[in-house]
């Protein structure tokens, strides 16, 4: 079996991208993880991921913060050196430019903290709550050039329990995250569409 290469962009702790990476351990995965690229030098993922043997790069975007296309294209420039084949977002926290996310069209996903189409952008786990939701969830989809709109490839649901706050509903929803998008990913790396849906 040919693995497929798959990156990882990250901004922060990257404990999605921990999950994806353990996933990708298993020598049955589709997939390999061959880079994780972080837009913030002091990230702790950068760590996490360099301890599980992964190669680390960092594109800082405060020193193109007046030119978008060229720190696009440098983190361009870093994952057609490593080969990437599939690109995935786990807590990147940039808005990505339509040219590239053409670039990558039906080759990058996402994980989203809410069970779109509700609640896109930020926030979430707070407008949930202001909406007298029962239930919230995360969603893995195909990223596109409009924002949390790309076809859904996985949802994963919790129960809203009352005395919620944003915090502890964002704590419960992380372990379903984790066991969400390496699901996911498994399957998109094989070129399997069919949607994941995990519950408590």
């Amino acid at each position: 079996m040919t693995r497929r290469r798959a990156a990882i962009l990250i901004s922060g702790g990257g404990s999605n991208m921990v999950a994806l990476v353990r996933d990708m351990a298993d020598p049955a995965h589709p997939a390999t993880p061959c880079l994780v690229i972080s837009n913030r030098p002091d990230a702790a993922g950068l760590a996490r991921a360099a301890d599980l043997g992964v190669p680390t790069a960092v594109v800082d975007h405060r020193a193109h913060a007046d030119d978008r296309p060229r720190f696009e294209a440098a983190i361009l420039d870093r994952l057609a050196a490593s080969g990437a084949e599939i690109l995935c977002l786990a807590g990147f926290m940039r808005i990505l430019t339509p040219g590239f996310v053409e670039h990558w069209r039906g080759r990058i996903l996402n994980i989203h903290p809410s069970i779109l189409p509700l609640f896109p952008g930020l926030d979430t786990h707070a407008r949930a709550l202001a909406a007298g939701m029962a239930v919230h969830g995360a969603t893995v989809h195909e990223v596109t050039p409009d924002l949390d709109s790309g076809p859904i490839l996985g949802q994963a649901v919790i129960p809203v329990l009352p005395g919620d706050t944003p915090e502890t509903l964002a704590a419960r929803l992380l372990p379903m995250e984790h066991r969400l998008y390496p699901a996911v990913l498994r399957r998109f790396a094989a070129g399997d569409r069919r949607k994941v849906a995990l519950f408590p």
